[in-house]
């Protein structure tokens, strides 16, 4: 049986709503589950009536981050029967046959800088963790809203990796806060989130469905051109102060991560202070 990795709904007139649905694995994200994201903010997009898109999460926790238990081949594999029938994503131009690197700028880099400029306005609502790749959902996000209980981290220094694929960190919390997030690979509550102006509000968890709606509903009473312009412009003026250029070079940092590791241990992962990786298949790419 297929698993269902995603869901659509319409939730109120000119909203849709996309639903991680991997509630019994903690909503891990795998290949599989940013094609089926990406899908469905291309119908979100091309459905004029659609005028505000939230991403939100089944079950306790918004994501426990990328399913590290997948073998680098099997990420390749799903890259490379995708990858011929992609539409819409920069440099998806050929199969992802070139390792490691290739499978995770496509898969995780481009989707997200897709999904960041994507010609409509979107909210992210987040409960419980929120953990290493997760982080990139809710960054390319427009608008966080966070339940109480929401938890936030980037433990991948643990891992000997620098930071997650997308470098979100010295803007989503400034550089010192950022060095302190990736150095320590701490927990941080929704309220420290908001404080540091990662997160727009905060509210009770069997709050935060109705009042992400009720936000998105309220965006949707606003000409659809001129919420495409105001996002375009915010965007544009975070690419001026080099927020892109940042995270394209920061992403070949993650790269040179891994490829020490390989180096060092036969995986794109340090599995010295994490014995649960020792458990995990490891082939290099």
């Amino acid at each position: 049986m297929t698993e269902t990795l995603v869901r659509y709904e319409d939730p109120a007139p000119g909203v849709a709503r996309i639903v991680l649905a991997r509630a019994d694995k903690h909503n891990a994200i795998n290949p599989k589950m940013i094609f089926a994201v990406n899908d469905a903010f291309d119908r979100a997009l091309a459905d004029d009536s659609v005028k505000v898109i939230i991403l939100a999460a089944d079950g306790r926790n918004f994501s426990a981050g990328h399913d590290i238990a997948e073998t680098v081949e099997m990420y390749q594999a799903d890259m490379q029967e995708r990858s011929p029938r992609i539409s819409g994503w920069s440099g998806f131009n050929e199969p992802a046959t070139h390792g490691w690197y290739a499978a995770e700028k496509e898969g995780y880099l481009e989707s997200a800088r897709r999904w960041r400029n994507i010609s409509k306005p979107t909210i992210c609502a987040v409960q419980g963790k929120c953990i290493a790749g997760a982080l990139i959902f809710a960054w390319v996000c427009d608008i966080i809203i966070a339940s109480k209980n929401a938890v936030f981290s980037d433990p991948v220094a643990t891992f000997g990796m620098p930071s997650i694929e997308w470098l979100g960190h010295p803007w989503e919390l400034g550089p010192r806060k950022a060095k302190e997030f990736l150095f320590t690979s701490d927990s941080w509550s929704a309220d420290e989130a908001h404080r540091l102006g990662m997160v727009n509000h905060v509210v009770e968890l069997d709050e935060l469905a109705d009042f992400t709606l009720a936000m998105a509903q309220k965006i949707a009473t606003k000409p659809s051109f001129a919420l495409k312009l105001a996002k375009e412009a915010v965007n544009k003026t975070l690419d001026i102060q080099g927020q892109m250029n940042a995270i394209d070079a920061a992403f070949y940092l993650h790269q040179l991560g891994h490829n020490q590791n390989f180096r060092l241990f036969g995986w794109g992962m340090d599995p010295t202070n994490t014995p649960a990786l020792a458990t995990v298949p490891k082939k290099p790419a």
